[in-house]
């Protein structure tokens, strides 16, 4: 049965999301993701833990226009014959995003801002690889540059605003296979053995790794907005590297905090409500993979709604 879609910008689904993304896997305790998930669903755990994580997305391109989204995965159910993520919270710079992830797709969504800076990184060539390549003559054409990028994520809700995270990560703008480096290397040999004297010297642009194409199950529902179970797919098309795992911090401290919260409550646990702790709780958790995914381009079509949906809510 499929769910009634609203009439705003987003249209009749599939909804189609272009950009890049960072997705983490941690090891997160099943205890922390049982708070999330309903009890109709299994958690799929190993010794106390269940993998989770988070999907930080930029689209330049969505039925919304561009915004953020920061996307806490509490953790893996089963629900035969399939095992599916679910969403412990979904954070975006973009209240029609906002709107769509809670009306449409069941989801934990709440508006948030994005702070970014940005630092570039630059460093040279090293290493035998760099020495060879500086004797044939290609060496000064290779400069890695890499930038650390910095996201501050605050929730915000009315005049009030929590801090989630901090999330620092440093994308590398010059990894390169060695294949790529030596067969880029002997092209340029054979063709000025030749006699073309005047061969324009490669390129080194960052190597985005290989395109693949996958689809995602996820579960949502059962909030406030939606009390229904779902399920729906994102069918992702990107090209996909390995990346070091992000640094995560939580909340600094109370100064932080505008003039609404800091009247309310007089410690950080009091400000910040079960849900969003837990879900902080997620982030901290032990990074174990992170991925690239640039050239992202999503698909999401429209949750379906499972028997039997209705019972009582997780955590929020």
């Amino acid at each position: 049965m499929g769910l009634e879609e609203t009439k705003s910008c987003y249209g009749r689904s599939p909804w189609i999301f272009k950009g890049s993304a960072l997705y983490q896997l941690h090891l997160v305790k099943a205890e922390t993701a049982r708070a999330f998930i309903p009890k109709k669903f299994r958690l799929v755990e190993a010794f106390g833990y269940t993998l989770g994580g988070f999907f930080l997305a930029n689209y330049d391109d969505s039925p919304a226009g561009v915004f953020d989204e920061l996307v806490v995965i509490a953790g893996i159910v089963w629900n035969p014959p399939t095992s599916c993520a679910w969403a412990a919270r979904v954070l975006v710079n973009n209240e029609e995003a906002c709107h769509h992830g809670r009306k449409d797709v069941g989801l934990p969504s709440q508006v948030a801002r994005f702070s970014k800076r940005i630092t570039p990184v630059p460093r040279q060539t090293k290493g035998k690889i760099g020495g060879f390549l500086n004797m044939i003559g290609v060496g000064n054409t290779i400069c890695h540059s890499k930038d650390c990028i910095d996201v501050q994520v605050t929730e915000v809700v009315g005049p009030a605003s929590s801090d989630i995270c901090n999330i620092k990560f440093i994308t590398d703008g010059e990894v390169m296979l060695l294949i790529v480096l030596i067969s880029s290397v002997f092209r340029l040999i054979f063709l000025e053995q030749r006699g073309f004297t005047k061969v324009t010297r490669p390129k080194f642009n960052k190597w985005m790794g290989p395109l693949i194409t996958m689809s995602l199950p996820s579960f949502s529902g059962q909030t406030e907005y939606n009390p229904n179970l779902l399920k729906y797919s994102c069918r992702i098309a990107c090209r996909v590297r390995g990346a070091k795992p992000a640094k995560i911090s939580g909340p600094s401290s109370l100064k932080d905090r505008n003039s609404a919260s800091k009247t309310a409550d007089s410690t950080a646990e009091q400000l910040l409500d079960k849900g969003r702790s837990l879900s902080i709780s997620v982030m901290l958790s032990k990074p174990i993979l992170a991925l690239e995914f640039n050239c992202l381009e999503m698909q999401v079509e429209a949750p379906t709604i499972l028997p039997n949906s209705t019972s009582s809510l997780p955590v929020a």
